[in-house]
């Protein structure tokens, strides 16, 4: 459960910034994975495709950063780093 709240929230983060900057769909993003998140990249590919199927994310390379600092304020999150974005010609 606590992964799915993860990706839901993550989800509404990508999808809002993509809608505001009027993109069709996300290229590439880059995450952090917190110390206390229990997901590896592995785990987190799974459940991003899982996610992502049919929005603008489907398909984007994602590249994950590890955290380490168990004591980080967003330690037991995914932070969205970057996003890169497709544009209507």
């Amino acid at each position: 459960m606590h992964d799915r709240a993860l990706m839901d929230d993550l989800m509404r983060k990508i999808e809002e910034v993509a809608r505001s900057e009027g993109a069709l769909r996300v290229k590439r993003l880059s995450v952090s994975l917190g110390a206390l998140s229990h997901m590896t990249p592995e785990h987190f590919a799974e459940h991003f495709d899982a996610a992502s199927g049919g929005t603008v994310a489907e398909g984007a390379a994602v590249e994950c950063h590890c955290e380490t600092n168990a004591a980080a304020p967003d330690a037991q999150g995914i932070r969205l780093r970057a996003i890169e974005l497709e544009y209507p010609r």
